[in-house]
């Protein structure tokens, strides 16, 4: 496994350590939409380089398992996600808080 992606694989666990039960369950639950809202921000875990992303009208679906969306979190997980990416020189694309 080379440095990036296991960089990228460390980052995503830290984000899904940061989330509580609740929120795991939240975000399970978000992967059978289909879609996110027109400005919901979320963070895709499969390209974290893009950082803090919007979904936009009609975007390309994406496949809802990797997505973490701000509106399945506490405000301050979200913050804490935000946080964390900056920590790993991940720089959000969006003031995500």
């Amino acid at each position: 496994m080379n440095n990036d992606k296991r960089s990228g694989y460390f980052t995503r666990e830290g984000i899904m350590d940061l989330l509580s039960d609740d929120e795991i369950a939240r975000v399970t639950t978000a992967e059978s939409a289909r879609s996110l809202a027109e400005g919901e921000e979320y963070v895709d875990l499969e390209q974290l380089d893009q950082g803090v992303q919007t979904a936009t009208r009609g975007a390309v679906s994406l496949p809802m398992g990797r997505v973490v969306s701000k509106g399945a979190v506490q405000e301050r997980t979200w913050t804490n996600i935000v946080e964390h990416l900056k920590s790993r020189r991940i720089a959000p694309a969006q003031a995500g808080t």
